[in-house]
């Protein structure tokens, strides 16, 4: 199923990844955040408010990337201010530039957060030795990652606010990584009758919108169980023309993994 995605945005020439990789996503919860949310009663500027909840040990960087995604996917990325984000953080609007630069950093590394440990995943396929289970493993962890991504963060890219912004343009860069060793990927397992019809370019983001349509799974409302994603990757194999088999086995591969996380087994 295609979707509106993360990564609609045109792929320009260099593939330089994002700087600020991000090696830990922060975890602060829908429920910590609405109820910032009821009890923000108008205050003096210049105030801090506080936010219930056992969350308080959280870094503020954390706590600033948690809210700035909630009001970025509810309100979009033009109508929220930083000012609106520290406050429900509960912090002054001149501490929240002692942790990001501005506006666009925080937006950067959301974005970031969307791709980055997929790619990073990319360096562990060298101990896969049949191309097929390196292409269900990587696209598995994709989906999941997207699928438990904060507030579903996945859709900002396909936002037109965010869209035509630079670090969106920054972004595509790091999504044209991924697209190119999923084609690769695709091009050494995929049958013939595949690869002699369709691009190694086509490939690649065939892959990619098969992945996403987790993101648009989440936007309706649904969990996306294990089941499902192993479904996706599975997918993307047949897409291949790999025989069920293999599929088979690349998904018994992909399940023993190191490091594969919970929600995906």
């Amino acid at each position: 199923m295609l979707s509106e995605s993360r990564r609609d945005t045109p792929v320009p020439a260099t593939t330089s990844p994002i700087p600020g990789v991000i090696q830990q996503r922060p975890t602060f919860d829908d429920e910590t955040i609405d109820t910032a949310m009821r009890h923000s009663a108008p205050r003096r500027p210049g105030r801090p408010r506080h936010i219930p909840g056992p969350d308080t040990s959280d870094h503020p960087r954390d706590q600033i990337l948690a809210v700035a995604a909630r009001l970025f996917v509810d309100r979009g990325y033009a109508g929220t201010s930083t000012r609106d984000i520290a406050e429900l953080v509960g912090i002054r609007q001149a501490s929240l530039y002692y942790h990001f630069a501005g506006k666009p950093e925080i937006l950067a590394e959301l974005l970031e957060m969307t791709v980055r440990p997929t790619l990073d995943k990319v360096a562990e396929l060298d101990q896969i030795e049949r191309p097929e289970a390196a292409l269900y493993l990587l696209a598995l962890h994709d989906a999941t990652s997207l699928a438990r991504l904060m507030h579903n963060i996945g859709k900002l890219p396909g936002c037109p606010d965010v869209a035509q912004t630079p670090e969106a343009q920054q972004y595509a860069s790091a999504r044209g990584q991924l697209r190119e060793t999923y084609g690769s990927l695709a091009v050494s397992c995929g049958s013939q009758a595949v690869t002699d019809t369709i691009h190694l370019h086509q490939l690649g983001n065939l892959i990619l919108s098969n992945v996403e349509s987790v993101i648009a799974r989440r936007d309706d409302g649904d969990n996306v169980a294990a089941k499902e994603l192993h479904a996706i990757a599975a997918s993307i194999l047949r897409l291949c023309g790999v025989p069920q088999a293999q599929i088979e086995v690349a998904a018994k591969v992909a399940i023993a993994a190191p490091g594969q996380h919970p929600q995906a087994q």
